[in-house]
């Protein structure tokens, strides 16, 4: 990647799916962003830099510009699914409870049912349905969200890497952890 005509003071290195990749001159960075390799998010840095900084923080905005519009902010996504999302846990037992209603002919088979814990999946479904869909929006928005990878199907580190990803505070991410140990309470009594 490096001609002899490159000093290493040029040459900028990039983060892709957590693998640092070196050593690349500002016509493969141009490049790389045109067929979509890097976009707004991906991290870059180059000597002089005091740390990894994402690509639209530095000189090569231009270039981004050029070939999408920004995402959009945190405060212009949609927050309605990750809200929902946050509260999954508890209506998730809701859901198990009706089920297990519908399946108990009576009160004493419904209460083995929900003591036995026995429609878990329920609440598991919901849960990640509800990370894919809010994964999609956040696509949709214009974000790269390929650094989930298969992160939406452990909620909670789906929502903190989204809070992080968006500039956001951890409430969802709080919400969803104190929502869990309140349905786990429930589920022992």
């Amino acid at each position: 990647m490096q001609d002899a005509t490159t000093s290493p003071e040029t040459l900028w290195h990039y983060e892709k799916n957590g693998v640092r990749k070196d050593g690349v001159d500002q016509q493969q960075v141009i490049a790389l962003i045109r067929n979509g390799t890097l976009a707004y998010g991906s991290l870059v840095w180059k000597k002089g830099m005091a740390d990894w900084a994402k690509i639209e923080q530095t000189e090569l905005r231009q270039h981004l510009e050029e070939t999408s519009p920004p995402p959009l902010s945190g405060a212009m996504v949609n927050n309605k699914i990750v809200w929902l999302l946050a509260f999954a846990p508890i209506i998730g037992y809701l859901l198990e409870s009706f089920v297990a209603g519908l399946f108990g002919a009576t009160e004493a088979q419904w209460e083995r049912a929900m003591a036995a814990n026995r429609y878990w999946y329920v609440t598991l479904a919901l849960n990640i349905a509800l990370s894919v869909l809010d994964s999609k929006r956040l696509k949709q928005a214009g974000h790269d969200i390929s650094r989930f990878k298969g992160w939406v199907f452990v909620v909670p580190v789906y929502l903190y890497q989204r809070a992080k990803l968006l500039n956001q505070n951890l409430a969802y991410f709080i919400t969803w952890i104190v929502c869990f140990f309140i349905t786990i309470g429930a589920h022992q009594s």
